[in-house]
């Protein structure tokens, strides 16, 4: 085929030559050397004829031969003028008139005429058309596409990053432009997206040249140009935007840091692509292809499935990658785009017979995305479960466990429509419940009951994690640490509407519970030596042998806790307070009564200071210190006075 037209071309070349010869005495020597240039020319001698023997034609219609003269006089004008085009009209509408009255006599001789002037100017529209496509293309904007007010307030999902609480944004929804601005082709209001991807003065020029080489029978000469250049256009704009063209096997072998990037740019591309990209070539084929229905579906499917294409095949590589943590939430956020655009995509390619095959494949790839966001979810379930670390942390403060666990819910939480929707469409056969949590009255949502028991997961592993520590005290500090940590991010998220008022209420309660244990495992050897028993009923019959080691071993024993608890650390300020007084109210009366009853008996006597080292007030100063994560040794610190 594509030597055929290359022949056509030679001929309409050749016969436009001999038409400019005219009737010089040169023009069948000039058609001897064409013919024997190349055979394809031979044929050339029945145009000649035409050409010298136009005055005595009298067959012809004159507006054709006027027609002829406008397009090979016009041939090698750099600008297609009105004439021009007009031209070509007449040259149409004669041949179509000749086709429908060939049996005339000089039929087939003017219908070759009309053939070999309506050839040369379609090989020039053609041109044309390709030009003025290419000339007033407009790319995206790669500045406007990148300012804050056009892009995601983007999170990292770094597994590492879940152990600080800083990851604590969720990406909110694509900025829009609120006005118009020609110059790069952008026009967002509310979720409609307005591109345009050809200057607009630069349609209509385009739209009356397809018209005509579709009324002169060259559409498939018009739909390729268009396709060729359009498809270009689509692949640079598509690489403005981050969608790269790599097979689902480049895709699995690329490292997180850099997939993340690229989902990122896919997540905030699905929009401009559907909305914008696709959107505006439907538009364009509309416009410069008003007059055909057939021509303007072709050249849009043809031009938009590649692209179409190489952005599905991302998706689908992503869906069936392999499964980690961090990669959910952009999971989720590739999902909920895709989810967007569906409708848009359906609508584009509604009546094609190839169109099925695009929205289908589409909806394969959201499939995959939701079937990889569940997958995901219930293997992250399965690591809380199994995580067995067995280094304490130091200082029994919150476990790195549960930092990572508490903001990955917190991120899961802002995403809640739409895993509710995948869980509720996913058949699974068992049900994460918790009966012992919250009002059971109430039913809880598919999200809330799959995060309670993650949570459930995280607290019964927490649980363990305290054993690790030999100190009973410690591990009522750890458990306290980490429970009150949990109650806090329920509060300050949408968990607590999920999980309900009792369930914190009851996590209260535990801390308070371990609260009350640490006080007994932590201080009652202290308060042992603080007791009248054993020391003869009244202080004037106790033995200053007994009193001396009673105080003697207090001192001691508040020395060692102080020593050891102020390098735990309580994380909470107001915990941290609670305790120090609840401390407090324990010891300083204990201690204020046992030396008012017993110091006078050994204040008399030498060395007092050895054994009555500490007042009441000093004790309560030195309570202080307790919790802050810094060792200290109270032998070689200054005391407190205030």
């Amino acid at each position: 085929m594509a030597a055929i037209e290359g022949e056509d071309k030679v001929l309409a070349t050749a016969q436009r030559i001999v038409k400019l010869l005219g009737k010089t005495s040169d023009a069948e020597d000039m058609l001897l050397i064409l013919s024997a240039f190349d055979n394809r020319l031979s044929g050339l001698s029945s145009f000649v004829s035409d050409v010298g023997g136009t005055e005595e034609s009298s067959s012809l219609d004159p507006r054709f031969e006027s027609a002829e003269r406008v397009i090979l006089e016009e041939a090698d004008s750099t600008l297609i003028s009105d004439d021009y085009l007009t031209a070509i009209d007449e040259i149409i509408q004669f041949t179509s008139e000749l086709n429908l009255d060939c049996g005339e006599d000089g039929g087939n001789e003017a219908i070759e005429r009309a053939d070999n002037a309506l050839q040369l100017s379609m090989a020039r529209l053609e041109d044309e058309f390709r030009h003025i496509l290419v000339r007033n293309n407009i790319p995206l904007d790669r500045e406007r596409l990148h300012r804050p007010s056009f892009s995601f307030s983007s999170i990292s999902v770094k597994g590492s990053e879940y152990f600080t609480d800083e990851a604590n944004e969720s990406p909110k929804e694509l900025g829009r432009y609120n006005r118009f601005s020609h110059g790069s082709g952008f026009s967002f209001a509310g979720d409609e997206i307005s591109l345009d991807l050809i200057h607009p003065d630069a349609v209509t020029d385009l739209s009356e040249i397809a018209d005509r080489m579709i009324r002169a029978g060259y559409e498939k000469e018009c739909c390729q140009v268009y396709c060729s250049v359009r498809r270009d256009a689509l692949e640079e704009d598509m690489a403005l935007l981050g969608v790269e063209k790599l097979s689902i096997e480049e895709v699995q072998r690329i490292e997180w840091e850099s997939l993340d990037d690229k989902m990122k740019k896919w997540t905030q591309a699905v929009k401009i692509v559907v909305g914008g990209l696709l959107m505006g070539e439907k538009r364009l084929c509309e416009m410069i292809f008003d007059g055909s229905d057939l021509i303007k579906e072709v050249c849009f499917l043809e031009t938009t499935k590649g692209c179409v294409m190489q952005m599905l095949n991302f998706g689908e590589a992503v869906a069936i990658g392999i499964r980690s943590a961090e990669k959910m939430f952009r999971i989720l956020y590739m999902y909920d785009e895709l989810s967007h655009v569906m409708p848009d995509l359906r609508m584009l390619y509604e009546n094609y017979d190839a169109g099925d095959m695009v929205y289908n494949e589409a909806k394969g790839v959201l499939d995959g995305l939701a079937e990889a966001a569940i997958g995901t979810l219930v293997e992250f379930e399965n690591a809380v479960q199994g995580e067995a670390s067995r280094k304490p942390v130091l200082n029994g403060e919150i476990h790195p466990l549960a930092r990572y666990v508490m903001n990955y819910l917190k991120l899961l939480v802002d995403s809640s429509d739409t895993l509710n929707s995948l869980l509720e469409k996913a058949s699974s056969g068992s049900e994460h419940t918790e009966s012992s949590a919250g009002s059971d009255s109430e039913p809880r949502s598919p999200i809330a009951r799959r995060l309670l028991a993650l949570i459930t997961s995280l607290e019964s592993n927490i649980e363990e994690k305290a054993k690790l520590y030999e100190d009973s005290a410690m591990q009522c500090i750890f458990l306290m640490n980490n429970i009150l940590y949990i109650v806090q991010k329920v509060k300050d998220t949408e968990l607590q509407n999920l999980l309900g008022v009792e369930w914190i209420k009851k996590r209260r309660g535990l801390i308070r519970q371990f609260a009350t244990k640490y006080l007994r495992a932590a201080w009652s050897q202290a308060l042992s030596y603080l007791k009248d028993e054993g020391m003869g009923g009244s202080s004037s019959s106790a033995s200053k042998v007994a009193l001396k080691e009673r105080f003697k071993n207090f001192n001691a024993c508040f020395e060692d806790i102080y020593r050891i608890q102020t390098a735990w650390r309580v994380h909470d300020s107001q915990l941290r307070e609670d305790l120090r007084i609840s401390i407090s109210q324990k010891v300083i009366p204990a201690y204020r009564s046992f030396l008012g009853r017993f110091g006078s008996l050994l204040e008399s006597g030498r060395h007092s200071g050895r054994y009555i080292k500490y007042n009441p007030e000093e004790l309560e100063n030195f309570l202080l210190d307790l919790f802050e994560g810094t060792p200290l040794i109270l032998n070689h610190i200054r005391r407190k006075n205030s």
